[in-house]
């Protein structure tokens, strides 16, 4: 397996980076999570890898940090959960917020996630849940169960079918404001931001 990679970022989309290491270049699927902490193209990247091999095709996972790539692992092996719904789920969650959302058998923030269903929520708590417990133990991340008001403006515009990145870019752009804020109004300003 590859464990992990390092080389010159040559270019990226929304969903893969392309990293030259050595004589060939190697097409990395990624979370937006991991996006947001790679440099410019033409710059260094150092990216913890997961490769997935099927009949027809090998495919290259990669992650910022190795708690990613191991929730990834763990993710992929609960039943009905491929790579690319795993990718969804990294892309919405961190690692810690995901494994403290199971602890805390959160469903609801699991089914906020495109393409996770209440069923397939249901089933990554009772999966995910073991697994993590034998992995953090008592070191679990605290989780409210309500969420900041943040998250539901992410969430709202990922709804819409932006995309992880987009949804907290422009949530961080518009500002969190005053408490008091209504939701419909923070999520008016960060599409305002979208289309502006």
């Amino acid at each position: 397996m590859i464990a992990a990679i390092r080389g010159i970022l040559e270019s990226r989309d929304a969903l893969a980076l392309v990293v030259n290491v050595g004589p060939v270049s190697l097409r990395v699927s990624v979370p937006s999570t991991t996006l947001e902490h790679v440099g410019p193209v033409g710059g260094p990247v150092h990216l913890y890898t997961y490769l997935h091999v099927r009949e027809d095709e090998l495919t290259l996972y990669g992650f910022h940090g190795d708690d990613a790539r191991r929730m990834f692992e763990h993710l992929i092996t609960i039943s009905g959960v491929g790579p690319k719904l795993a990718l969804a789920v990294l892309s919405a969650l961190q690692p810690e917020t995901l494994a403290a959302v199971v602890a805390a058998r959160d469903t609801v923030a699991l089914t906020r996630v495109p393409g996770v269903g209440r069923k397939t929520a249901e089933r990554l708590v009772l999966e995910l849940k073991e697994k993590l417990e034998r992995e953090w133990g008592a070191a679990l991340p605290a989780y409210d169960g309500g969420g900041s008001l943040d998250e539901d403006v992410i969430a709202a515009l990922m709804a819409l079918g932006y995309t992880a990145l987009e949804a907290r870019r422009a949530t961080a752009q518009a500002g969190s404001g005053a408490d008091d804020v209504p939701l419909e109004d923070r999520v008016r300003r960060a599409l305002q931001t979208l289309g502006g």
